[in-house]
């Protein structure tokens, strides 16, 4: 279907992930469509009704009307459309377009609009699985000219690992411009569309692929005394995105988690231990058995000496403690992969995080560590790093430059390495 020129009504319901529809706007625009907003009362909590009326040029149709606003829209906008897009669709509208309920300025669109229907999906993974949604949905698809398009799988909103994701916008653009559009069996391909699988999966079982990947994850803690050690801030996020992005692909996961406090998501297998060195020999004695190893754990570098095996007392004098290094796990996998203990073809990656001369220091790292990649991270800027959702980072690649660090959350961390790790699979598996 060709979009430029088309008459687009966007309906938004309030789920979280209506402020992806404001970029899904764009997107119309960019391709030459005409887009106007109907917006249930729920999604302005999410979005400020002025956002889409600035990008749409034209009043936005509430269900308490708006200063500016036309009469009779909800007979007016969807005689205007050749195309009704609900985006997103929440439980709530999906169950009222099955049963004709038109109490909002979104459903009642739906009631009186003659064109081409297109509703994407999008809530927790139980709501999505429950037998009343998925009920609705075959019923709205019997419907003529009406669309339902498939919820991926994926990392969701509410930290749980499941179906009911909001397609991308560029992925539901996609699906607009090919009528025949169907979302792919992977049984024998994976397919990396914004870090997350598509296809068809059964209930809440995601497909595996036959592939394993083992993530570090946490912090470590090297005691002084039993009460006393040293650490660092991580809070573990970064690994539980990769979890959730990996467990969505299809991946069987497995954890060595240090001390941390994000939680992972139901189906990732961990191990928890507390040192560098137990650390060390879990990731080692795991080590044959993965094709992908992402060393995403933050290990103290040192460790106490002679740590007590009493509490020391607080004498008031100057205490000196003696430390010794660590063992480097990253460059232990990198030596053991070389010297063929590791699984052939196996992809590793690391991590650096930086806090000065961030391109000096990554680099130096990168080629000391023996890795496939490894991503360079700076919780340097405000609300960002440990403990916050979003962290600036750049993957750095054998023989490219190092591009700019972009702000961005710990989700599009983890699918940037997905997507590098995808591509080195498919080259291997290219050349034999």
């Amino acid at each position: 279907m060709n979009l430029s020129g088309k008459h687009i009504l966007l309906g938004v319901s309030g789920g979280i992930a209506a402020y992806k529809s404001c970029e899904l706007l764009r997107l119309l625009q960019k391709r030459g469509a005409e887009v106007r907003v109907c917006m249930t009362e729920a999604a302005t909590q999410f979005v400020a009704p002025l956002t889409f009326a600035s990008l749409s040029k034209c009043p936005v149709y509430l269900k308490n009307g708006a200063a500016e606003a036309r009469p009779f829209q909800h007979i007016d906008f969807p005689r205007w459309a050749d195309i009704y897009l609900v985006v997103p669709a929440t439980a709530n509208v999906i169950g009222k377009f099955a049963f004709g309920i038109a109490d909002d300025p979104v459903s009642l669109c739906f009631m009186s609009c003659n064109c081409e229907r297109f509703i994407a999906p999008a809530m927790n993974v139980a709501m999505y699985n429950s037998p009343a949604v998925k009920r609705n949905l075959e019923m709205l698809r019997g419907f003529e000219k009406t669309h339902v398009m498939e919820s991926p799988a994926g990392f969701l909103a509410c930290g749980e690992v499941g179906q009911g994701r909001l397609l991308e916008p560029a992925q539901i653009v996609e699906y607009l411009e090919d009528t025949s559009y169907e979302l792919r069996d992977t049984n024998d391909e994976l397919r990396v569309t914004s870090g997350y699988q598509v296809g068809e999966i059964a209930d809440d079982v995601i497909e595996k692929n036959g592939r394993k990947v083992l993530i570090t994850a946490g912090r470590t803690e090297e005691a002084i005394d039993p009460v006393r050690y040293i650490s660092n801030r991580s809070s573990g996020k970064t690994a539980v995105a990769l979890s959730a992005v990996f467990l969505a692909n299809g991946y069987d996961v497995e954890v060595v988690a240090g001390p941390m406090e994000a939680q992972f998501p139901g189906g990732v297998q961990v191990t928890k231990v507390r040192s560098a060195c137990d650390m060390h020999d879990a990731v080692m004695e795991r080590l044959a058995d993965a094709d992908v190893v992402i060393h995403c754990a933050a290990v103290a570098d040192y460790r106490p000496a002679n740590p007590a095996n009493e509490k020391i007392k607080d004498s008031r004098s100057q205490l000196t403690i003696e430390l010794v290094p660590n063992p480097n796990i990253l460059r232990g996998c990198a030596a053991a992969r070389r010297e063929g203990r590791a699984k052939e073809g196996q992809t590793l990656i690391g991590f650096a995080l930086e806090t000065d001369h961030f391109e000096e220091h990554a680099r130096e790292k990168f080629e000391k560590s023996g890795a496939d990649a490894l991503l360079l991270n700076a919780p340097v800027a405000a609300d960002s790093g440990f403990g916050h959702d979003s962290v600036r980072f750049a993957l750095v690649e054998h023989g490219k430059p190092i591009p700019p660090m972009e702000m961005g959350s710990k989700v599009s961390l983890a699918e940037t390495i997905l997507r590098f790790c995808s591509e080195k699979i498919d080259a291997q598996r290219e050349s034999i």
